[in-house]
C-alpha cells in the first residue's frame, strides 16, 4: 500500500515533459498552478495551436472573462460572487494558456509580454472598482474611494515587485538571455515611430514606465544586473547556482502576494459578507510583505555583487 501511494504521489506531482516545457521555470509555479492552472492551460494551448489562434487572441479573452468577473463582484448576492469566482478562475486559465501558447508554437512577442500584465491590471481594475461601487452603495461613505485607491496602488506595486523578481530569477538563476532595463527600452521606444508603429511605441511607453517604477523599488537589482552586463556576455553557472540558492527561499512569500492568494482571500471575504477587508489587508499585510521581500532582495543582490567581481577575477 504505500509502494502504491508514493507511486500515485510521485505520477501526480510529475507533468508530461509536453507541459513541462511550456513552464517558464518549474520553481516559480506554485502548487495550483502546477496540479491545476498549468495542466488545463496547457490542454486550451493545444486546442487553440490547433485553430491558429495567437498568445494575444487569448490573452484578450481572459481579459474578457476577468473584466465579467469583477462586474459579479459587484452585488451583494453569494451566489453571483461565486459565479464571478468561477470566471475569474477562467481567466486565469487563459493567461495561463496564452504563454504556454507562445512556448508551444514560438510565438513570443514583445507585444505578448507587455500586453498581458497590462490585461491583468486591467481585470483588478474591474475588480476594484466594482468592489468600491458595491460598498458605497451598501453604506459606506465617499472615502471608500481613497481606500479602493490606495489598495489598488499597493496591488500595483506588489505585482511590479514580483514579476521583476521573477524575471530576476529567471535571469540570473537561470542563465535567460532577456532581462529588460530602462536605457534597453529607451532606445527601442525611440525606435519607433508614431506615424508607422502607434500601438507598438504606446505598448512600450507603459512597459517602459512599469520597469523603471521596478528598478525604484529594487535598486539593488538592477545595479547587479548593470554589474552583470558589464563583466560577463553571459550569466556565469557557479553565479547561477549562488543565485537560486538566495532566491529560491523567497518563492513561497513572493507567491502571497501574487492572484491565487488574493483570490483566495477574496472567496473568505465573500463567504464572511466583509470584502471591503480585501482593501485593507492590501495597504497593511500586503505592504508589510512586500517591505520585507525588498529588503531580502537587497541582501542577495548586495550580497552578490562582490561575488561577482570575485567571479571576473578568476577568469
Amino acid at each position: 500500500m504505500g509502494s502504491d501511494l508514493d507511486t500515485i504521489s510521485e505520477f501526480r506531482s510529475r507533468p508530461s515533459p509536453e507541459i513541462d516545457a511550456t513552464y517558464k521555470s518549474r520553481e516559480l509555479e506554485g502548487i495550483v498552478d502546477l496540479f491545476f492552472y498549468r495542466r488545463v492551460g496547457f490542454r486550451l494551448a493545444q486546442f487553440f495551436a490547433r485553430l491558429s489562434f495567437t498568445p494575444t487572441a487569448v490573452t484578450l479573452i481572459g481579459g474578457v472573462f476577468g473584466i465579467v468577473a469583477g462586474h459579479l463582484y459587484f452585488y451583494q448576492a453569494l451566489a453571483l460572487n461565486l459565479i464571478g469566482m468561477l470566471f475569474h478562475v477562467v481567466a486565469n486559465i487563459f493567461d495561463n494558456a496564452d504563454g504556454q501558447l507562445a512556448r508551444l508554437t514560438n510565438q513570443h512577442s514583445r507585444t505578448g509580454r507587455i500586453l498581458d500584465p497590462f490585461v491583468d491590471h486591467v481585470i483588478w481594475v474591474s475588480i476594484y472598482v466594482h468592489l468600491a461601487l458595491r460598498l458605497q452603495l451598501g453604506g459606506f461613505s465617499g472615502a471608500i474611494w481613497i481606500l479602493a485607491l490606495a489598495a489598488g496602488l499597493s496591488h500595483g506595486l506588489h505585482a511590479g515587485a514580483a514579476d521583476y523578481c521573477r524575471n530576476a530569477y529567471l535571469y540570473f538563476g537561470k542563465g535567460g538571455n532577456d532581462f529588460d532595463s530602462t536605457p534597453r527600452l529607451k532606445q527601442e521606444y525611440g525606435q519607433h515611430s508614431w506615424r508607422e508603429a502607434a500601438w507598438s511605441k504606446i505598448l512600450l511607453r507603459l512597459y517602459l514606465n512599469a520597469v523603471h517604477e521596478q528598478e525604484l523599488l529594487l535598486p539593488g537589482v538592477k545595479r547587479l544586473h548593470e554589474k552583470m552586463q558589464s563583466e560577463f556576455e553571459t550569466v556565469p553557472q557557479s553565479f547561477q547556482s549562488r543565485y537560486a540558492d538566495l532566491a529560491r527561499p523567497t518563492f513561497k512569500w513572493w507567491s502571497l502576494l501574487m492572484t491565487n492568494s488574493r483570490m483566495l482571500v477574496l472567496f473568505i471575504l465573500f463567504l464572511l459578507r466583509q470584502p471591503v477587508w480585501f482593501f485593507w489587508l492590501e495597504i497593511t499585510v500586503g505592504n508589510i510583505l512586500l517591505v520585507y521581500l525588498i529588503s531580502r532582495q537587497e541582501k542577495i543582490a548586495r550580497a552578490l555583487i562582490p561575488f561577482l567581481t570575485t567571479q571576473k577575477d578568476s577568469a
